[in-house]
């Protein structure tokens, strides 16, 4: 019976999963260029592997390809994809659509152990991390999968959280056999778990995005837990370790509340707390979620503030806001009441 999915093994673990099976070694290569390269979604269409081999393969394994189970689309063009994973929970993406690039914002877990107060995820609790399939499956069913040109692990989870499986993602999408992106077309967005943040850092070249949305520490600790263990100054301090002025770029996200972190105050503290880091601060508007009493700043203070940050040389940008009718805005996506009705 087949028990396992091809889609997310690295070469190393299809190398060994056909050895085990009595299969020639190279028929790894075979099947990874079926998988990653060729997208095909049944062994049966792996047609240079021979039929014995073949029907070896569907006693023991499926390509492992889910489609969305819904697939919403706002009036900008961005979509969100719900997927059911195998413990039976729901994962959300979105597809972003610009003039010449098309960004997906890959979940890497059901539900996030974080608890920012600003997030709708981590108000579902956590219920479990994705396998490097799931993870990956995002990425080849979504609508237009072949037409992506970046990645952003921004859905759905903290990343660092369920580090191997992500890393195994991006060994995927980056090495030959596989989707051969370079690493500069994705970029890791984390709230800042120091050992696997350093270990990211240590072991790929992908872009980081750092949420920071305060510059002092007891206000980001009543925004985000995390910062009673994992601090802003020694995450900071860390990223003073890596050079970034060359292929790997840093941000540092943003998002501004009204009358909380929209002041001048604020912007003057992150001169002092970045100096000396070459990076880009992205102000991101706060989108209202249920249960929060935060509200967003206003664009008359957004502006103030990032018109202060570019004067004392800084790239800071205000990031256009995309898919907020469909619920796929950043801090949105959850998938409790789907995942409730579907029961």
């Amino acid at each position: 019976m087949r028990s396992e999915y091809l889609l997310g093994m690295t070469l190393s673990e299809l190398q060994k999963a056909v050895t085990e099976l009595g299969l020639p070694k190279f028929t790894a290569k075979q099947v990874a260029d079926w998988i990653y390269v060729k997208r095909v979604k049944s062994i049966d269409e792996m047609t240079n592997i021979s039929l014995n081999n073949r029907e070896i393969l569907n006693a023991n394994y499926e390509v492992g390809r889910v489609e969305p189970m819904d697939v919403k689309t706002s009036t900008d063009g961005t979509q969100k994809m719900l997927f059911r994973v195998k413990s039976g929970k729901f994962v959300e993406s979105v597809n972003i659509p610009e003039a010449d690039r098309l960004t997906i914002c890959v979940s890497s877990q059901v539900g996030c152990k974080m608890d920012c107060s600003f997030c709708l995820t981590g108000k579902m609790g956590f219920m479990g991390s994705l396998t490097p399939n799931e993870i990956i499956n995002q990425v080849y069913s979504v609508p237009n999968s072949e037409n992506l040109t970046n990645l952003v692990f921004m859905g759905m989870g903290e990343p660092l959280n369920n580090f191997d499986s992500v890393m195994k993602t991006i060994e995927i999408l980056t090495a030959d056999y596989g989707l051969g992106w370079s690493p500069k077309r994705i970029t890791l967005s984390t709230i800042g778990i120091i050992p696997s943040l350093k270990r990211f850092l240590d072991e790929s070249q992908c872009h980081l995005a750092l949420s920071l949305h305060s510059p002092f520490s007891s206000q980001r600790l009543e925004l985000m837990p995390i910062e009673k263990v994992y601090n802003a100054t020694d995450i900071i301090e860390l990223l003073h370790e890596y050079d970034w002025s060359r292929q790997r770029r840093l941000s540092f996200e943003y998002i501004m509340f009204d009358g909380l972190n929209d002041s001048l105050i604020f912007a003057r503290e992150m001169t002092k707390i970045l100096d000396g880091l070459d990076c880009r601060i992205n102000l991101i508007r706060f989108h209202k979620i249920p249960g929060s009493d935060l509200a967003p700043a206003t664009e008359e203070n957004m502006i103030k503030f990032r018109d202060f940050l570019t004067s004392k040389g800084f790239t800071c940008t205000i990031r256009a806001s995309r898919g907020e009718d469909i619920y796929a805005a950043c801090g949105m996506l959850s998938t409790k009441k789907e995942s409730e009705s579907k029961r």
